[in-house]
């Protein structure tokens, strides 16, 4: 297993963030985390990460827990937030070949050239500053990246919070394609609709619990969205 939570907690001492959170995620899924804010998804995503430590239980990465040994963990991940944080004044190649290097990778032109290909990104802008990108064109930056470091496991926030819908579906099928290259992906959205198309399985979170997992394929749009609002 690529992913676990075993008993996970996060509490602080006027809430309870998360609450034993028990999830399996293997090498190949798209599990997409649906819930409020303040549910307990973000939460999730920085235990796993080890930008915060947990009250109880355990983050695994490829069975190694997360508490101890985050910086053996964090070479197996790559973080996209809602905005992905690129130096504005470089180009996309720029970007992609300083933050390889922070990874431990040294690539030529036409290796980054070839990641930034496989992340969608128009040839035209490699070379363009990145101040110039959408949203949507840093987000491709952002998978170039975890492409070029290998990472075996997607941490997502809100990826296509404040995506039109043709970048949003781009994005989409660029996680599948990384989904079908055995990558483990975990994604925290607010959208109900591409839960649903991009994902394995979805998960609604409530106030720091998992309360209800379904599987995609059994699901159609119109009942996963029956099913959070009678949850939430």
């Amino acid at each position: 297993m690529i992913l676990e939570a075993e008993n996970l907690s996060k509490h602080y001492k006027d809430k309870i963030a998360l609450q034993n959170l028990n999830l399996q995620i293997p090498a190949g899924e798209i599990f997409c985390l649906l819930g409020q804010n303040g549910a307990g998804k973000t939460t999730t995503i920085n235990l796993f990460l080890g930008f915060m430590e947990a009250s109880s239980g355990k983050a695994k990465i490829k069975g190694i827990e997360v508490k101890p040994n985050s910086t053996e963990t964090k070479k197996y991940l790559a973080y996209l937030p809602e905005t992905v944080l690129l130096y504005p004044n470089l180009s996309g190649l720029e970007n992609l070949a300083f933050f390889s290097r922070l990874a431990g990778y040294k690539y030529s032109q036409d290796q980054l050239a070839d990641f930034l290909t496989k992340s969608g990104l128009p040839s035209e802008a490699f070379k363009k500053r990145v101040g110039t990108y959408s949203k949507g064109m840093r987000q491709k930056v952002g998978i170039g990246i975890a492409i070029a470091k290998n990472a075996e496991v997607l941490l997502l926030d809100e990826p296509t919070s404040g995506l039109d819908p043709k970048a949003s579906n781009e994005f989409s099928e660029l996680l599948q394609q990384l989904s079908r290259a055995g990558r483990a992906i975990l994604m925290a959205t607010h959208d109900i609709f591409r839960a649903r198309e991009v994902g394995t399985r979805v998960g609604i979170m409530r106030e720091g619990n998992l309360v209800s997992v379904v599987n995609t394929n059994e699901i159609n749009a119109n009942e996963l969205e029956k099913l959070y609002l009678q949850t939430v």
